[in-house]
């Protein structure tokens, strides 16, 4: 009789490679996201410079560590760097461009080019790469970067430190109230300009944290921030607006398509699978998952019983009327 043993385990091994990329793929789009869903859904400015905020991260945090600090103190430092940075552009620029998103998306994206072009011209086309941490996982006849898996635990409380930041500091209450309604919060007493500093100031260094922890695993070169942008707007189009909700939910749905069809295909037609995704999501829920959300919370708020708020939504949805947010 031929043994059924062997297969058994490759399938075991399969899976676990499937899990392991799930995580890599949640935590890429996560970090990836996080900074560009806070400066747009707070501010309603779309960065196309996001990559680059990435790119200055990733680039003062490989400086630092190559330089011999630790890699701890280099991420911080580099997440501080692109806080800063983000500061000065917008006190500089940016801040003429609130509630203009076509404004400042040229703007954006005008800087975008020009940060990658000085990036170039300064530090050439690339640079040397600090080393990754922690080796591998082997597992049967794979291996994976012990390292990738464990930023899946570093969004996670990436996002939980958020939350915390927006709900529980007077901070986070000053900059919904600013967001909600910027006048009246003004009348009440609290510093808008301020708020708005320290909003894009806390965006940029979400940004910088996701090129400080991607650094080592990465070629350094001036287009490093462009391996996270389509994956960070794919990402907020399909969660929508909530930094929390939207982003972790987003994160586990694209995650599990991208490692999915990652795993059985190539990485190539992991990253087509997201924007066919994000078409799909464009289509369906025009306010992303958090709209869905928001749209069965007002329902059972108007009394609806549950399975007819989960019902209607999901007509919605699955013949195109809506999507959230109240058709």
């Amino acid at each position: 009789m031929v043994s059924t043993t062997a297969p058994a385990f490759v399938d075991i091994f399969s899976l676990v490679n499937l899990l392991l990329q799930f995580l890599d793929s949640f935590a890429f789009l996560v970090l990836a996201a996080v900074g560009l869903v806070v400066i747009f859904g707070m501010m309603g400015i779309i960065n196309l410079a996001h990559g680059e905020f990435i790119l200055v991260g990733a680039y003062a945090t490989t400086l630092v560590a190559v330089a011999g600090a630790p890699f701890v103190v280099a991420v911080i430092i580099g997440t501080l760097v692109t806080a800063v940075f983000g500061i000065l552009l917008e006190r500089s620029i940016l801040k003429y461009f609130y509630e203009r998103p076509l404004d400042s998306m040229v703007a954006t994206w005008a800087i975008s080019i020009m940060m990658i072009q000085g990036t170039r011209i300064y530090f050439g086309n690339s640079i040397t790469q600090a080393s990754t941490p922690f080796g591998s996982i082997s597992y049967g006849p794979y291996s994976y970067s012990a390292y990738r898996v464990s930023l899946a635990f570093v969004s996670l409380a990436v996002l939980a430190g958020i939350y915390l930041v927006f709900t529980r500091t007077e901070f986070g209450l000053k900059a919904r109230a600013t967001i909600q309604d910027a006048d009246t919060a003004r009348a009440m007493g609290v510093n808008t300009e301020r708020i708005y500093v320290l909003t894009f100031g806390f965006g940029s260094a979400l940004a910088g944290l996701t090129g400080a922890l991607y650094a080592p695993t990465l070629s350094m070169s001036p287009e490093f921030g462009q391996n996270f942008l389509i994956e960070a707007f794919v990402a907020v189009v399909v969660g929508g607006a909530s930094v929390v909700m939207g982003t972790s939910l987003a994160g586990i749905l694209l995650g599990a398509i991208s490692a999915f069809f990652s795993n059985v295909y190539s990485t190539f037609w992991g990253r087509i699978a997201l924007l066919a995704a994000a078409i799909i999501a464009i289509r369906l829920m025009p306010y992303g998952i958090t709209g869905v959300i928001e749209d069965f919370r007002d329902r059972r708020a108007a009394g609806m019983s549950v399975k007819e708020a989960l019902r209607i939504p999901a007509i919605g949805v699955f013949l195109g009327f809506g999507g959230g947010k109240n058709d």
